[in-house]
């Protein structure tokens, strides 16, 4: 079906997920490690539009945004499907995917390198938005269902990426919701997730220098 390659970086939440559905699919490719502070002239050819990772290239033909790339996997390689057929069932995957980008991850990012009264206010706002996937998952042990899916993918950063963000942030989230703290636990226990996962000192590493940088061009800014 052509050859099939992954522009990422290992570390990026947005690369572990369409490298988590490549190998839930069984589906051989080759990754290229991008760097973000030299971008390569491949990403650019590939990617002109945003110039960022995660871009898949399949037969030439490259694919970018992970959800969206996510959908062209499923829908190329049939096995071990990703989102349901029911049309409403797979148009609240798209929605609770989307919703957990936009208000949860974006949430939890804006509260770990808010600081003072606006850490405070993040961390309300971020905890809202977090009890509306406690109330999806209750009672479940995925997001899709009795296997993994579409949502489970698109929310996979919770597993290591959000503790390392309460870690640098100096917050607390995911303790206040015991389901999507059991279901952090199932779905990292899946072999194929555990091994797309980066070191967890160099994400610490990789964070703390990123929030110190956000830190000091809003500190400009004041």
């Amino acid at each position: 079906m052509g050859e099939v390659k992954l522009i990422g970086a290992h570390g990026s939440i947005f690369s572990a997920r369409v490298e988590w559905a490549l190998k839930l699919k069984g589906v051989e490719y080759e990754f290229l490690e991008e760097d973000l502070k030299n971008k390569s002239p491949l990403l650019l050819k590939y990617n002109p539009v945003h110039k960022k990772i995660p871009v898949l290239v399949h037969g030439d033909k490259p694919i970018a945004e992970s959800l969206v790339i996510l959908e062209y996997i499923d829908e190329t390689w049939k096995e071990n499907p990703l989102l349901p057929e029911d049309p409403y069932q797979k148009a609240m995957a798209r929605f609770w995917a989307k919703f957990a980008d936009e208000k949860c991850l974006m949430g939890a990012w804006g509260a770990c390198i808010a600081e003072g009264e606006a850490k405070e206010k993040a961390v309300e706002s971020t905890l809202e938005s977090f009890a509306f996937l406690e109330k999806e998952i209750e009672g479940k042990e995925f997001f899709s269902g009795d296997e993994i899916g579409f949502q489970d993918l698109s929310m996979g950063w919770i597993i290591l990426w959000l503790n390392v963000f309460e870690q640098v942030g100096d917050i607390k989230l995911l303790h206040k919701f015991p389901s999507l703290s059991e279901w952090s636990q199932n779905f990292l226990q899946i072999p194929v997730i555990k091994e797309c996962l980066p070191p967890r000192e160099k994400l610490v590493d990789y964070f703390t220098a990123s929030v110190a940088y956000m830190r000091s061009l809003a500190a400009k800014k004041d």
